[in-house]
């Protein structure tokens, strides 16, 4: 072939290759990506945090004297287990993970109160200055308040059975994170809300209530829409309740005819041995760890005191569910001791990572 001929044909050749990387790169022209890049992969996070004591010792009381006893042990177990060094692996979790969304169940204040009091133990305000410390810059979008119970007093000495001069207030929450680092990512419509069914338990004060609840985000990912939910169910031991509260989660800020990305405690056994929560959950929702097939994925629980040196995680009930979006991978973390000395764990749960696409 003559050399200027095949000069010319390389020539057309480069040309139209060019011309098709073109088509390819310009907006609004079909292509391998349906004619626009597909945004990034979304990645969300849940944690319960641990409230840091099981409240059983003040819920088995039958007398107030008894239910100081108890207030004054699950305090004393709350200072133990040392979220101030739990946070910090929490913290380091979160680096690692580096999720754009995260929902916290259990995000305690503990606070005494009244003359002499000493400082509490305020988990979100703790965990967000653990963030801080590692340059990272998680904003708090949405919160659920629930239980706030007390103040009630405590024993400072157990030989006279003298009481402190302070008292102690106990308040629960379930908080959304939002990682002000995330590019392409805006939130609005901060809400929150109680359930209408609640478990009432008796006391020698009175009744009490954990009052579970919810709290959400409306959100856009590069443009694509969604809803973030976080809530916290009751747990397995009154399922009457807590399957109530699933199917109000579901009819009240779970309904959306958008996506929806939902994280949470939701206290039901993935393989329904307990409640039938997660089935009702899994009627409307994937679970996002489905895309492991059969692997365990255990979230739930270390004991009260995070003592034990070996994993008591025997169960699923930490989960994140979706409509909307493809999971493309899903991972537990904090399912490893943090530290030589109890206590071992970062929390009772382990938490759960989903990276997914929004469709």
């Amino acid at each position: 072939m003559h050399l200027n001929r095949l000069g010319a044909l390389r020539r057309a050749g480069l040309v139209a290759a060019l011309a098709g990387a073109l088509a390819l790169a310009a907006p609004g022209v079909a292509g391998a990506t349906g004619g626009h890049h597909a945004p990034p992969a979304l990645k969300v996070m849940s944690q319960n945090l641990y409230l840091g004591s099981s409240l059983e010792p003040a819920l088995v009381a039958t007398t107030p004297e008894e239910f100081v006893v108890g207030v004054t042990t699950i305090w004393q177990t709350a200072q133990f287990t040392n979220f101030p060094a739990r946070a910090k692996a929490i913290a380091a979790t979160i680096d690692r993970a580096d999720p754009d969304l995260v929902g916290l169940q259990e995000v305690s204040r503990w606070t005494p109160v009244g003359p002499g009091a000493p400082a509490g133990l305020d988990f979100l305000a703790i965990l967000q200055a653990e963030l801080a410390a590692r340059g990272l810059h998680y904003t708090v979008a949405a919160v659920s308040e629930n239980a706030n119970i007390g103040p009630a007093p405590l024993i400072c000495d157990f030989t006279t059975g003298a009481l402190c001069t302070y008292a102690l207030q106990f308040q629960d929450r379930d908080v959304i994170l939002v990682n002000r680092h995330t590019r392409g990512l805006a939130w609005w419509g901060a809400a929150s809300g109680r359930y209408v069914n609640q478990q009432l338990l008796p006391s020698p004060v009175g009744t009490l209530s954990f009052d579970r609840g919810w709290a959400s985000i409306e959100a856009k990912y590069w443009g694509q829409r969604f809803r973030f939910v976080n809530t916290h169910l009751e747990t397995e031991d009154y399922p009457a309740v807590q399957e109530a509260q699933a199917m109000e989660f579901l009819a009240g800020p779970a309904k959306s005819r958008g996506r929806v990305i939902a994280t949470g405690d939701f206290n039901s056994a993935a393989d329904g041995s307990t409640t039938a929560s997660y089935r009702a959950l899994t009627s409307k929702f994937r679970d996002a760890w489905w895309v492991n097939g059969a692997r365990k994925g255990y979230t739930c629980c270390q004991n009260g005191t995070l003592t034990n040196t070996t994993s008591e995680l025997r169960s699923r009930i930490d989960l994140v569910l979706t409509r909307g979006a493809r999971t493309q991978s899903a991972w537990v973390v904090g399912a490893r001791p943090f530290q030589a000395v109890p206590p071992f764990w970062p929390s009772d749960h382990a938490g759960v990572v989903a990276v997914m696409k929004l469709v």
